[in-house]
């Protein structure tokens, strides 16, 4: 397991980094890293094998985390549409049950406005909204978890 937890930590930090760079990092053969990545994509461990994106570099400059109250009758409907948007980062409905946790990314203050009036002031199951934007990232999970 303390293997694999390396193998993991790698291709976190570098999704492209070769079986023999991995293999020699951690000093084993580029066969057994190979048939390791491969037991954990089967396993489910490792899910998917993606790009970061610097999302100011795309000019999505303010982030912003939306907590929206919902009747619970309509909480999955939304979720499921606000999802969609490509303005949703990421979105989870919390363990009330009419809680969602939404992050967006939008160029400014302008295009999330427009973002809220769109998808969120209009709703009717939609029973409040409290949104922070960030202010300053001092850890952010770029790469995902560290195991």
């Amino acid at each position: 397991m303390k293997i694999d937890n390396h193998i993991i930590n790698l291709l976190i930090k570098n999704g492209r980094a070769s079986f023999a760079d991995i293999a020699r990092e951690i000093g084993v053969s580029r066969a057994y890293v190979r048939q390791r990545v491969q037991k954990l994509q089967e396993d489910g461990v490792i899910e998917q094998f993606t790009t970061v994106i610097n999302p100011l570099k795309l000019g999505k400059s303010l982030s912003a985390f939306l907590d929206v109250k919902v009747a619970p009758q309509g909480i999955e409907l939304i979720a499921n549409e606000l999802a969609e948007c490509p303005e949703v980062v990421s979105l989870y409905i919390m363990s009330d049950m009419k809680s969602l946790h939404i992050h967006t990314l939008t160029d400014d203050f302008e295009a999330l406005d427009r973002f809220t009036r769109k998808h969120i002031f209009s709703r009717e199951h939609i029973i409040s909204v409290d949104c922070n934007t960030l202010l300053t990232r001092i850890k952010h999970r770029r790469g995902g978890p560290r195991l």
